[in-house]
């Protein structure tokens, strides 16, 4: 059995068949540990890091950070007995043949990744994880505003323990970050800045030139800071199309003066989820104007508990509590249309939509329903916190039942959401306003919001709607009360 052996990149959930490396975090010849992450990977989803299979010794890294790769296919070999000594003759790198040492032959072996041996015909069959043998081989995607370059040809730890030689500059090597120019080779010999996705589209949004600039990150990379520190004193030529806009026609932004964003990902999934639910759930909204003064009283009160000063204690917090509890009122609320029938869920999985720099994402508490007060501020915490640093599971975003949208941390009264595929209500939360409101009798400043109410006519008729929301905004008009009453 060969002690090398070469890591598939996994199915990830729900059938996603591919992801863009964003980052390797190993380089050829690290020693690695059994579980240890060892590479980013960006699906339609969300960015996860990716634990090693092995421990052992990275032996070669097929893919270049950028790179998008197929589910099944080959993106590292590890060495899983380093201690035994050298190897005896080089090892097959990304399914090439073994003795095969002419440059050709390595390519030809990098563009058959994934590919196992038939001992009877001698010939290769590339399977994908989850889906059987495939006929075809692996195409890489090429990337756009880029030329087409050779293949990348797999760098292997030498046979004797010496320093790995530094790859010439112009050879596209996968095998990691390099420090020397401060990024990968890229077309026409010159060099490719070292960037994660993020900063690259910041600095294009900012009109930023990554080539000609000097990273402060490790190894040489180029972090938002330096993006926004050479937007800050970068010329004329540079600036973005809203400053243009803004400075008239005398501005000189390039020849273009386009942008053009990559649709994937992410963004790719959330278009394709809205449009496919926009145009196959009837949608109906409703909106209710609450007075929050005394629920802001009550967080205020709350926040000065022993128990309760080390917690994040916002107004979400309350509007998920009047949402989990007006479901127990309404259970039809929290249910799927089946085309033959309605599934009504006896769980809620509160979904709470967070804006990202890779787009927008759902991710939800499972069975919100049954934690306690300070249960569900810890998970809120902890969901907002993960998605924020872009770690949020594929499966934290799956299996939703009930979703809440925070619009009014952006300063919007409210709004009127879609439906996330499978669902068949989402609340907008707008933001809370000092506004002038008849309390007793008498106009007076008083703490108030705007919800709004999108749901699935096809399960919620306007009156179960109607209610659902009017429950809602009771609790949040005195959720002390509501309390007492409802548990």
């Amino acid at each position: 059995m060969s002690r090398v052996k070469e890591f598939n990149l996994p199915d990830l959930g729900e059938g996603l068949t591919e992801g863009e490396i964003l980052s390797w975090l190993v380089k050829v010849g690290d020693t690695i540990e059994l579980n240890q992450p060892i590479v980013e990977v960006e699906t339609a989803k969300a960015a996860v890091e990716i634990p090693a299979k092995w421990a052992g010794r990275v032996q070669s890294i097929f893919h270049a950070e950028g790179a998008t790769v197929e589910v099944g296919t080959p993106i590292i070999a590890i060495d899983t007995d380093p201690t035994a000594g050298p190897l005896e003759t080089p090892e097959p790198t990304g399914g090439a043949a073994k003795g095969s040492s002419a440059a050709g032959e390595v390519a030809k072996g990098a563009a058959e990744s994934g590919q196992n041996d038939d001992a009877e015909s001698g010939k290769r069959t590339p399977v994908l994880v989850g889906y059987g043998p495939r006929t075809t081989a692996a195409k890489r995607r090429p990337r756009k505003g880029v030329a087409p370059a050779a293949p990348a040809q797999p760098t292997a730890v030498p046979t004797q323990p010496a320093p790995v030689p530094a790859p010439p500059a112009p050879a596209p090597v996968a095998s990691g970050p390099s420090t020397a120019g401060n990024g990968h080779s890229g077309p026409a010999g010159g060099t490719r800045a070292l960037a994660k996705p993020p900063v690259r589209k910041l600095a294009k949004d900012l009109g930023v030139d990554l080539t000609a600039l000097t990273g402060s990150g490790p190894l040489g990379s180029i972090s938002r800071e330096d993006v926004r520190q050479a937007a800050s004193g970068a010329p004329a030529t540079a600036e973005p199309l809203a400053t243009a806009l803004v400075s008239g026609p005398a501005a000189n932004v390039g020849v273009h003066r386009e942008q053009r964003i990559p649709v994937k990902g992410v963004r790719k999934l959330t278009a394709e989820n809205m449009s496919r639910s926009a145009f196959t759930a009837p949608h109906v909204t409703e909106f209710l104007t609450v007075d929050m003064t005394r629920a802001m009283k009550a967080l205020d009160r709350l926040r000065q508990r022993r128990e309760w000063r080390e917690v994040r204690v916002s107004p979400l917090l309350l509007v998920a509590k009047a949402v989990l509890l007006a479901v127990r009122r309404h259970p039809m609320v929290n249910s799927t249309w089946a085309g033959e029938e309605i599934v009504v869920k006896d769980y809620v999985n509160l979904g709470i939509a967070a804006a990202t720099e890779r787009g927008l994402i759902v991710p939800n508490v499972k069975d919100a329903g049954r934690l306690t007060l300070r249960e569900l501020a810890d998970s809120l915490t902890d969901l907002v916190q993960t998605a924020k640093a872009g770690k949020t599971s594929p499966a934290d975003m799956s299996g939703g039942t009930l979703t809440i949208t925070n619009v009014g941390v952006f300063g919007v009264d409210t709004g009127t959401p879609i439906l996330p595929p499978g669902e068949s209500a989402i609340l907008a939360f707008g933001a809370v306003r000092k506004m002038p409101w008849v309390h007793k009798g008498k106009v007076r400043p008083r703490q108030v919001t705007t919800l709004g109410l999108s749901f699935d006519h096809r399960i919620i008729d306007g009156e179960l709607g109607s209610r659902f929301l009017r429950d809602i905004g009771d609790f949040l008009a005195d959720p002390e009360a509501a309390l007492l009453a409802w548990t």
